[in-house]
């Protein structure tokens, strides 16, 4: 080849790079620094001590990143196939475990990586906390009235070194007000839509705290055995039954809860955020740029701002001594903590959203607000019949849109789409319809509804750790393990 054309080739394969770069969405050019793991006595102790485990979590983690690129490339119409297709990938993954090692989300999400790194930066950065406490749990290097000390250290580095997408060691309840996500228009589309793929995150998130809590019952010595223990519970039953919500570590992880409020609440945090990114990237009324906006504002309500680790003991465990190896009835349903967080949420909002003609006396607000439903018949016979027929209307719809798919008698689309339905005069904030922005007013109100119901709460009481734990008998031969 002549000079001159080596110079028109090289020239036309630098103005075809140049085209490239400038049709990458602008956030393809945020900063990728990232932040290593702490180095410890603990470091790899899972990957070890636990290998099948941590295989297990490297499989649910595939499926946490690749679900990302499936959303966006996938048109919401073909919503039905591509739950069912994606599903059963999921469930051969973790089946036959695939994974060897901790993925990236880069590298089974590349597409969405490209649009909204931050998002990536956030989830790994958590599975990395995620990895070293399930190390500082497994390893025998570290005495059992130790773990603490150094599970603390661990949350510290979290929230230190990543300071901008670190989620908050305050109480999922509190980052759901200040997320303000309900009343978007995107909210409930990936449970009511992909249910399939929806369900099998709700049994990762069993998995996720029951191996932390089988660690706390199982001690430094036992928990070899109780750990296939929990690992069979879940491929027996929690695959095929799955959760119908979203178990939260309070529930599911007492114990441990109660070792390192910070770290369980960070893990409900990002749970919840899962959710939320798959409910936006499935929602086809928003350009790239407009879901960057309103992703990277989830973000910034949920990481961790100074003050929230005061926060931290806000809460209690509903089954402070269930036994992570056995499936509860309990766990199966779609009543518990996170069904009451919402709830509750949507009492607070129901004030500022009745239309003028419905207006509520302050006494009925307050009743709403502090969640008095002993006082309940007395609100309800406060209320005209209109308001009273709208209400039921309201919770019927909300109570079918908390459950996964679609229900007999469920209006289609989001919650928001479902209550404007039902109240098509409803009053909402302009700005809390846009993407990246938040109504204050609405987060205001419904914080001061956390703070005057669960405020003077005292502080839940710290996990005892200086005596180590002796392993309960098996519950069942491990035999038949995978």
């Amino acid at each position: 080849m002549s000079s001159s054309k080596k110079f028109r080739s090289g020239v036309s394969l630098i103005t075809a790079l140049a085209v490239l770069l400038a049709s990458l969405p602008t956030n393809a050019q945020e900063q990728r620094n990232d932040v290593s793991f702490l180095r410890g006595p603990y470091n790899n102790a899972l990957f070890n001590r636990h290998n099948r485990s941590f295989r297990v979590s490297a499989a649910l983690h595939f499926s946490h990143a690749k679900q990302h690129d499936v959303l966006l490339l996938t048109k919401f119409a073909e919503h039905e196939k591509a739950d069912a297709d994606f599903e059963k990938e999921c469930v051969e993954f973790v089946e036959k475990l695939k994974a060897r090692t901790e993925p990236s989300m880069e590298y089974y999400a590349p597409y969405t990586a490209r649009a909204f790194y931050r998002i990536f930066r956030t989830i790994d950065w958590t599975h990395i906390h995620h990895e070293q406490t399930y190390d500082i749990m497994s390893t025998k290097r570290i005495p059992w009235n130790e773990k603490k000390r150094w599970t603390d250290r661990a949350v510290r580095y979290y929230l230190e070194k990543s300071k901008d997408v670190a989620f908050s060691p305050a109480p999922l309840d509190v980052m759901m007000r200040r997320a303000a996500v309900m009343m978007k228009p995107y909210f409930t589309l990936f449970r009511n839509y992909y249910p399939k793929s929806n369900n099998f995150f709700y049994g990762a998130h069993w998995w996720h705290p029951a191996i932390y809590e089988t660690q706390m019952i199982g001690g430094n010595q036992g928990q070899d055995e109780t750990i296939k223990q929990t690992d069979e519970t879940f491929y027996s039953q929690v695959l095929n039954d799955r959760p119908q919500r979203m178990l939260l570590l309070r529930e599911v992880a007492p114990r441990y809860s109660r070792l390192s409020p910070e770290s369980a609440n960070i893990f409900d945090n990002l749970h919840m955020f899962h959710g939320i990114v798959y409910d936006i990237l499935a929602y086809e009324g928003w350009t790239l740029d407009q879901k960057r906006a309103e992703l990277y504002r989830v973000i910034e309500a949920m990481r961790y701002h100074p003050g929230d680790e005061h926060l931290a003991r806000k809460f209690r465990t509903p089954h402070p001594e269930m036994d992570p190896r056995v499936y509860e009835n309990w766990m199966k349903g779609t009543e518990g903590e996170m069904s009451r967080i919402m709830m509750e949420m949507m009492m607070e909002m129901m004030p500022m959203m009745m239309p003028d003609s419905m207006q509520m006396s302050d006494e009925m607000k307050q009743m709403m607000m502090t969640g008095d439903m002993q006082n309940m018949q007395k609100m309800l016979e406060m209320m005209s019949p209109e308001m009273r027929h709208v209400r039921e209307m309201m919770m019927e719809q909300f109570k079918m849109k908390m459950m996964p798919g679609l229900q007999q008698g469920e209006l289609p689309g989001s919650l928001h789409d479902a209550m404007m339905k039902v109240m098509p005069n409803m009053k909402m904030m302009p700005e809390a319809m846009e993407p990246g922005k938040s109504s204050q007013m609405m987060v205001d109100m419904m914080l001061k509804g956390w703070r005057d119901k669960y405020g003077n709460m005292p502080d839940i009481e710290l996990m005892p750790m200086d005596a180590e734990p002796t392993a309960p008998p098996p519950l069942r031969s491990a035999t038949n393990m995978r």
